[in-house]
């Protein structure tokens, strides 16, 4: 299947109430557990090998993990009612720079798993007058609330599982 590159994806946020956050967190929630569940007894020369110059299945995890920093800072953003949202690094730096492949693959899942519980975790405090705040998306140029916030991780998070599917399927023939 045709799948279209992250950056490119158009959104059109709705500005999802605040009573849809509790359901995307549960989408949040699971991402670590799927993860697990589709890379569960796969070799470390299968989740480490790249197709072309395409993440390979550890680094796509590594990436999700790299990128709890920015879903931190976004939620403070929000938080302390800042008009703006932080910017992600677009060229994504960290994981490249990050030798994810030379890890351990438990250890980047278990680390992924722990900070994707923190943010969790603070989305869960959130009360009512926060939850309903709006900012304004840089990279998107569009205004959204707390739970298209929480919707865009999710949507990114499924973009990175499905690359990993992608990836089993490929490699396993």
């Amino acid at each position: 299947m045709l799948r279209r590159a992250w950056v490119e994806r158009e959104f059109v946020l709705t500005g999802l109430p605040p009573w849809m956050l509790p359901n995307v967190i549960e989408r949040l929630r699971g991402t670590p557990a799927r993860v697990e569940e589709l890379t569960r007894g796969l070799p470390p020369d299968l989740l480490t090998r790249r197709e072309g110059s395409r993440w390979s299945i550890q680094e796509q995890v590594g990436h999700l993990h790299d990128l709890g920093w920015l879903d931190l800072s976004r939620f403070e953003d929000f938080s302390n009612a800042r008009e703006t949202l932080t910017a992600a690094d677009m060229q994504n730096r960290k994981t490249h720079e990050a030798n994810h492949n030379a890890r351990p693959f438990a250890e980047l899942l278990a680390d992924f798993r722990r900070e994707r519980t923190e943010f969790v975790r603070r989305l869960e405090t959130l009360d009512d007058e926060t939850a309903a705040r709006t900012a304004l998306h840089p990279r998107l140029k569009q205004t959204m609330s707390v739970a298209d916030f929480a919707f865009f991780v999710a949507e990114h998070d499924d973009h990175h599982v499905a690359a990993i599917s992608e990836l089993i399927r490929k490699f396993k023939r």
